[in-house]
């Protein structure tokens, strides 16, 4: 396949899920802001932008729920938001025309065009549900009507390793505010897991099992070790090795590493500094990003979630 096409699918994989994952995110969290009047609007806002690789706008002293929308739904130039997202989604379908499915451009392009410049404060949750079922209904397209080849290899590789990356920012999102974060049962909903956690745990959601479900659960589509075992499943395929020693293909060692890490650390001592090992999971996300990169499409740049639009 070209270079050309193989980082195009990639991408819209990846572009795809982030603007899901954020969606999914935020939805959260301003909710969180306007149940409970004592969280402290401008540390978590703050906070949140943190979290999303996002700096706060300039000058702004105050940083309110209104300022996060604005940075993170509907900023066209912001690569942290999901107006972004769908754009450089469209765009890369475009590039990538002649191997992208008709059904698919037309969910994509018409995504893209209806992606509002602005958001009204009592249609908010609307607008991230939309997000989401045209996520769903992008990726849907793809599952159901595409060969199982290395077109499709690369885009569930790019949604795989940016599944990793946001469900770890959602994780993380839980000690934001300490005592007024999340709950774990707000989080377990807000990635789909609730219904999916009831069945498996069979009773209401603990620190520790609803952590290790989002981490480590291996049948669950959205936890952080599914994610990662599917990318690895995708890398192989797409590069078939049989090293007699150790791994020469620098994706599947850094992927390896952090499963091997999260499958054989005490589940308490995660929770114990789970920021810190969330991050860990975003840094080796981007590793493995740059390790595709340069294996496979070496002559681009990589999109970032920070700086000047690629």
């Amino acid at each position: 396949m070209l270079s050309r096409i193989a980082e195009s699918l990639f991408w819209i994989g990846r572009y795809i899920e982030r603007s899901d994952g954020t969606a999914r995110i935020l939805d959260v969290h301003l909710q969180l802001l306007l149940e409970d009047p004592w969280i402290d609007e401008d540390t978590a806002c703050r906070s949140l932008l943190s979290v999303m690789g996002s700096l706060p706008p300039e000058g702004v002293d105050q940083v309110r729920r209104e300022d996060v929308l604005a940075r993170l739904a509907v900023d066209r130039l912001n690569p942290s938001s999901i107006a972004y997202a769908l754009t450089a989604a469209r765009e890369n379908a475009r590039r990538a025309r002649e191997i992208v499915s008709t059904e698919l451009w037309e969910t994509i392009n018409t995504t893209s065009a209806r992606m509002p410049r602005r958001l009204q404060n009592d249609r908010v949750h609307e607008f991230f549900q939309w997000v989401r079922e045209r996520a769903a209904l992008a990726v849907g397209i793809v599952d159901s009507s595409t060969s199982r080849d290395e077109a499709w290899q690369f885009f569930t590789l790019g949604r795989s390793i940016e599944r990793t990356d946001m469900t770890a920012r959602l994780l993380a999102t839980r000690s934001l505010t300490e005592a007024s974060g999340p709950s774990w049962t707000t989080i377990l909903r807000s990635c789909g897991a609730y219904e999916a956690y009831l069945r498996t745990y069979r009773g209401m959601p603990s620190a520790r099992n609803a952590a290790e479900f989002l981490l480590l659960d291996r049948l669950f589509p959205r936890s952080i070790i599914y994610s990662i075992q599917r990318a690895e499943e995708c890398m192989s395929a797409i590069d078939p090795r049989a090293d007699r020693v150790g791994h020469s293909n620098t994706v599947l060692r850094a992927l390896g590493q952090i499963r091997n890490d999260l499958e054989y650390r005490p589940i308490s001592e995660i929770l114990n500094e789970l920021p810190q090992h969330m991050q860990r999971v975003q840094t080796v996300s981007r590793e493995a990003s740059e390790a595709v990169r340069s294996r496979f499409f070496p002559t681009q740049a990589e999109p970032s979630w920070i700086g000047e639009v690629s």
